[in-house]
This record gives structure tokens, C-alpha cells and sequence, in this order.
């Protein structure tokens, strides 16, 4: 059993070595070509009142201007990667955003390194999370290409 860990773990070590020399693709940015409006809404606060407050803001910004009209990326690093791990109390509202409003969620990749680290193992995350070489990068990124960065 031991064998088989440990090759598990060099294969996943390997596969994200891979990806950080290869350079993960970005979000798609592309995914509202009509929005008039482009917000990236950061997290990087652990605390579950936070990271409802960014899902409250995202929803708020697609009531406003539309669904349609606005293109919102929420992109997580730090303690707020937490808002993306798969036993989030928030699930089902981060589905609700992606599937009904088109809103995308970014998990950094540092960040889930560290915790796997620390806990030894990768966090489980949402499938709703595509994962970015580093959220901070992420976020440079889409302020370059016009998004509005927000961190409620």
C-alpha cells in the first residue's frame, strides 16, 4: 500500500510540476463577449462571512446590470480558497452563479500547494474552481483586460 502512495504522489507532484512549467491556462475571460460590464470580485479572507459577502456582491452586480451584461470572475487565494473547497457551506450558491449567471471561480494554485502541504493532502475543491498559476496573477491579468477589481 505504501508503493502505491507514494507513487500517487509522485505522479500528482509531477502533474503540477507540469502545469506550473507549461503555465496553466487563464480563465476565460471571453465567456461574456457582450458584457458592458467586467468585475473581478477577490477573496483572500477565510472568514465565512466574507466569502458570502463576495458571493452577495456577485449576485448584486447580476441583478443590477443583467446577467448578460456584466462578466463577473471570482478568483480566490490565501484563507479564501476555503470559499471553493468542496464541503463549502456555499455550494450551492457558487452552482447557482455558475450554472444560471455565468459567473467563473478561480482557485490559486499556489495556495492549494501550500495546503496540501500543511495537510499532507490536496483539499478537495468544487468543480465549479479552474485553477490559475497564482490568483494575485489572475487578478493583474483581468485588470489588464478592463475588469474592475473589487474586494469586498
Amino acid at each position: 500500500m505504501n508503493t502505491v502512495l507514494t507513487t500517487l504522489r509522485t505522479f500528482t507532484l509531477a502533474a503540477a510540476l507540469l502545469l506550473l512549467a507549461t503555465g496553466a491556462p487563464a480563465a476565460d475571460s471571453e465567456g461574456k463577449p457582450f458584457s458592458t460590464h467586467k468585475v473581478v470580485l477577490q477573496i483572500s479572507d477565510g472568514n465565512p462571512a466574507r466569502q458570502t459577502l463576495v458571493l452577495n456582491v456577485a449576485n448584486n452586480l447580476i441583478n443590477h446590470y443583467g446577467a448578460d451584461k456584466v462578466d463577473v470572475e471570482i478568483v480566490a487565494f490565501g484563507p479564501g480558497l476555503s470559499l471553493l473547497f468542496a464541503d463549502n457551506s456555499n455550494n450551492g450558491r457558487i452552482d447557482s452563479l455558475a450554472d444560471g449567471h455565468g459567473v467563473r471561480f478561480s482557485a490559486c494554485s499556489n495556495t492549494i500547494a501550500a495546503v496540501t502541504r500543511m495537510r499532507g493532502q490536496e483539499p478537495a475543491l468544487t468543480p465549479r474552481a479552474t485553477r490559475v498559476n497564482a490568483g494575485v496573477v489572475q487578478i493583474m491579468d483581468l485588470t489588464a483586460d478592463g475588469y474592475q477589481l473589487i474586494k469586498p
